[in-house]
């Protein structure tokens, strides 16, 4: 049986890093308002003339490094982002160009911040069917370009960066599941609502809005049901994960999912605090600082999920 199984993992965040403190000199806001009600103390944002590409390549190669794989090797791209580049070419292409692959198929994934889970799911099935061998996912963003940063219920809560993971055929265990939903009759309660025509923008802003309040109800029941259902589809119990790496959108929708799982937060990747909700890089740049600085070893049980716009919700189980 073919497994898919992560090889390298890679992130990357820009140089520029934005304090609470500094935040308050930009909107009425205080850190300690901030911290408790999110857990974040900073975020890094991309420099002007920084691109969703340029962030996706840091991370990629440091993933492909990891691996012990060249660009060349891969067959298959998959990139998710809520902020791609240009209408099209996707940034995938982009990517696949900076790094000189030529023929595999390269595509965005739009789920907004389930980007890379479901990114990385599409690739598991491309593998266990025999579709490709060696597969490059990421997730990158530049969302500080979608802020009002005069609304301070949302510019507080995002940053910027990238991760990628290098995913190869194995016989050995890797991705034991992965488990997608949406629901999209929730969609104007986490929107940019803004549609491109003519050249300009119509029909709504270019800004993010959101519903704080229900968005956080919807997304702890969420997400604790899909954290149910990677456990039942295993046979497994709570007590047989090692480490849950969530989606880094509030630390305490992150305790109220480790507190389902009866995990005690020792055994939880948490970056929120210093990168805040990076959409869809954040379960990778997670993934990669728990792999990197040694918590997360081969043959542990990691569990990732995440919830984004649409809703889309997912969850993906897997043996590093």
């Amino acid at each position: 049986m073919n497994y898919a199984r992560i090889a390298g993992t890679g992130s990357y965040l820009p140089k520029r890093i934005v304090s609470n403190t500094e935040l308050m000199q930009w909107v009425d806001t205080s850190d300690e308002w901030i911290v408790e009600r999110t857990g974040i103390r900073q975020r890094h944002l991309a420099a002007p003339d920084e691109t969703t590409c340029d962030l996706a390549e840091h991370a990629a190669r440091h993933a492909l490094a990891a691996a012990g794989c060249t660009a060349e090797e891969l067959d298959l791209i998959i990139l998710g982002t809520t902020t791609p580049d240009r209408i099209y070419p996707s940034t995938a292409c982009l990517l696949q160009a900076r790094l000189g692959n030529h023929g595999a198929p390269a595509f965005d994934v739009q789920a907004v911040c389930s980007g890379f889970v479901y990114a990385l799911s599409i690739a598991n099935q491309f593998i266990r069917a025999g579709s490709a061998k060696k597969a490059l996912v990421v997730g990158a963003e530049i969302y500080s370009r979608i802020l009002n940063w005069n609304d301070r219920n949302t510019c507080v809560l995002f940053g910027d960066g990238a991760g990628a993971v290098v995913l190869e055929a194995s016989d050995q265990p890797g991705i034991l599941s992965t488990h997608l939903h949406a629901d999209g009759s929730y969609h104007d309660m986490l929107t940019t609502p803004g549609t491109v025509a003519q050249g300009r923008l119509i029909n709504g802003s270019g800004f993010t809005e959101m519903q704080g309040g229900d968005v956080f109800k919807f997304a702890v029941n969420a997400l604790s049901q899909v954290v149910d259902e990677a456990l039942q589809a295993n046979q497994l119990s709570p007590e047989s994960i090692d480490w849950l790496v969530p989606h880094q959108a509030n630390i305490r929708i992150i305790k109220a999912t480790a507190k389902k799982l009866k995990l005690p937060l020792e055994q939880v990747i948490i970056t929120v605090p210093e990168h805040g909700n990076t959409s869809a890089a954040s379960v990778p740049l997670a993934l990669d600082i728990g792999i990197r600085d040694g918590r997360i070893q081969r043959g542990q049980t990691v569990l990732l999920e995440a919830i984004g716009g649409g809703f889309t919700w997912g969850s993906v189980l897997l043996t590093y």
